[in-house]
């Protein structure tokens, strides 16, 4: 795949932003064509930071495709280049502290006076607005603040937060729709630039289902459950012979049928205690106790092989080295291996989602600290 060829194509991002969200956001736009220029203080994104190993594996892969310049904007003449650099833009994103923009002289009233078709989305834990505007806002507090680690876990243990930026990850997501929503207005409709308001609050609000309803009509909190699920029955994961577990869920009433059949219990279809979603979640422990205790002597193998033959929604756990081997995944291509400067295979997650005449392409790592510096316009000083 040519640049020439992607669906983003000729479209310029600065990516002022830092860690996780912004990076994700401009990954997308980066993956299908656009060119996007990572704006970096002079000690760089913060994300160059998360090393394993001392290998920047962050980096290379959640700044593949972009292009790297250095300015500190704290200094009046990085700021003027810029503003210089913005008049050729359509999207800025930026995540700095709450006020940090219009300090430095680059507030949106700015921004958009250069250049009034610029699309700018600004990213924050909890949005431009309102009481907690002003406050630190780190995924982590987020995702605590927001009812998911309340929610998440084990009924006996304590809440749990997930392993991994999932809020700054929902909003990057979200972002890089939003940016291309407002592009459309100003490239289609003729319409002006705005500013996005990105909080990481409200994206992952939107993915945690309806909870504020429930509580509202019915004055119930969400529990933790585990495994479990509070709209349907069965649904949890169960340990096989062998060591390994399986995930088996029940989300339509014929699928409920079929795992009892599985199972070796169809008479128990019309059994009151599950015979519909209600009945069977009120009758988990007895229902996971019949799946169970089949699921326990075999092998995963040996399970899979048995419900698949039956239709049922059954599946492995699995861990990184095993979602690497899995047939699927490797047919589909959704791990792929790109070079690093020394040649060695990198692997990443290849570019999603999937467009049938012009598909996003993978086409460079992520960039050394200020490598295209050639970039920022009227410099007499060199690279950092």
């Amino acid at each position: 795949m040519t640049a020439t060829a992607l669906p983003l194509r000729g479209i310029r991002v600065l990516d002022l932003s830092r860690l996780a969200a912004g990076n994700m956001l401009t990954l997308q736009l980066a993956d299908f064509g656009a060119e996007v220029i990572k704006v970096e203080a002079p000690g760089g994104d913060t994300l160059r930071d998360w090393k394993d190993d001392g290998q920047p594996l962050w980096w290379q892969i959640y700044a593949r495709n972009k292009k790297s310049i250095c300015l500190d904007l704290r200094n009046s003449a990085d700021v003027q280049s810029l503003l210089q650099l913005a008049e050729t833009a359509q999207i800025l994103v930026e995540s700095f502290r709450h006020g940090a923009m219009e300090q430095f002289g680059l507030g949106p009233d700015v921004l958009l006076q250069r250049n009034p078709r610029l699309v700018i989305v600004r990213i924050s834990g909890w949005g431009q607005t309102g009481p907690y505007a002003s406050r630190p806002g780190f995924g982590t507090l987020v995702e605590a603040f927001s009812g998911f680690a309340e929610k998440n876990g084990f009924p006996d243990k304590p809440p749990a937060l997930p392993n991994l930026g999932l809020a700054d990850m929902i909003a990057g997501l979200a972002g890089a729709g939003a940016a291309m929503f407002a592009l459309r207005e100003v490239e289609v409709h003729g319409g002006q630039g705005q500013v996005v308001d990105l909080s990481l609050l409200e994206p992952l609000l939107a993915v945690l289902g309806p909870d504020p309803a429930i509580f509202r009509r019915t004055g119930r909190l969400p529990q933790r459950m585990g495994n479990r699920a509070g709209i349907a029955a069965p649904r949890n994961a169960y340990p096989c012979a062998d060591g390994r577990w399986l995930v088996i869920s029940g989300s339509t009433q014929r699928m409920a049928e079929r795992i009892l059949q599985a199972i070796g219990h169809a008479d128990l279809c019309a059994d009151p205690r599950f015979a519909t979603n209600a009945a069977r979640l009120r009758h988990a422990d007895a229902l996971d106790a019949l799946i169970g205790g089949f699921v326990a002597r075999h092998s995963l193998q040996d399970n899979l092989r048995h419900f698949g033959a039956w239709e049922v929604t059954a599946g492995p756990v699995q861990d990184v080295e095993q979602l690497l081997a899995d047939a699927h995944v490797r047919a589909r291509a959704c791990i792929t291996d790109i070079p690093d400067a020394e040649g060695h295979p990198l692997p990443m997650h290849n570019v999603f989602p999937r467009l049938s005449r012009t598909p996003g392409s993978i086409r460079s790592l992520g960039p050394a600290l200020g490598e295209h510096q050639s970039l920022v316009p009227h410099r007499s000083d060199a690279a950092p």
